[in-house]
């Protein structure tokens, strides 16, 4: 049965499009039928690409990240399984956008799926780092969507 995700950051030009393209090869890695897209909170950079810093550290690992950057809509809790937020900011701002209890059930965050970075609760924005914060959001990118994968194939929380 497919299954689809949603990530979501805030303008959706960093870590969200990151790990859309970092699921969606882990998901042709272990033939997973998943519908991948991203989102943001923040509507600003509406038909961007995602940063060009991002999409440079993404490159060198072999992701090519082409999503163009959208927000949010209320109908997407509709169209997706899951709703992945990088941050509490986020998740709050998610939350408070969901239609109902149980739509707001599909809500999860990513530090939830962070198995190799123990005591990580979110995933930093790494748009006014340098380099090495793009670095370490794909690492943690990495990890969390490999435990997603792992998650979407036995779904049992504890």
């Amino acid at each position: 049965m497919k299954k689809s995700i949603l990530f979501v950051c805030l303008g959706n030009i960093c870590r969200s499009p990151a790990a859309e393209g970092v699921m969606r090869r882990i998901a042709q890695q272990e033939a997973l039928d998943l519908e991948i897209d991203s989102a943001g909170t923040y509507g600003g950079h509406a038909g961007e690409l995602p940063d060009s810093r991002m999409r440079s550290a993404a490159a060198n690992r072999g992701y090519r990240l082409t999503h163009r950057s959208r927000k949010i809509r209320e109908e997407d809790f509709d169209a997706f399984d899951l709703i992945v937020v990088m941050d509490d900011m986020n998740y709050e701002a998610v939350h408070r956008l969901a239609p109902s209890p149980e739509a707001a059930r599909k809500i999860f965050r990513m530090a939830e799926f962070l198995h190799a970075h123990p005591g990580r609760t979110y995933v930093p924005d790494p748009y006014y780092e340098g380099r090495e914060g793009f670095e370490v959001v794909l690492d943690l990118l990495e990890d969390g969507c490999r435990e997603l994968a792992e998650y979407l194939k036995n779904p049992v929380r504890s």
